[in-house]
């Protein structure tokens, strides 16, 4: 599966940094709206702790 960046967040997405970008990408995640991008955002911080 691909990553998808739905229009309604295309333009909050491309204000991230590469690597922070491509971190989401790698996930395989379906961005429909904020909310999904938010909760994405949330995983890799709670990952970042653990590690």
């Amino acid at each position: 599966m691909a990553s998808y960046v739905s229009p309604e967040v295309r333009e909050k997405f491309e204000t991230l940094s590469v690597d922070l970008k491509n971190m989401i990408l790698e996930r395989d995640v379906r961005l429909e709206n904020i909310h999904d991008l938010i909760r994405v955002l949330e995983e890799i911080v709670a990952d970042n702790e653990v590690s």
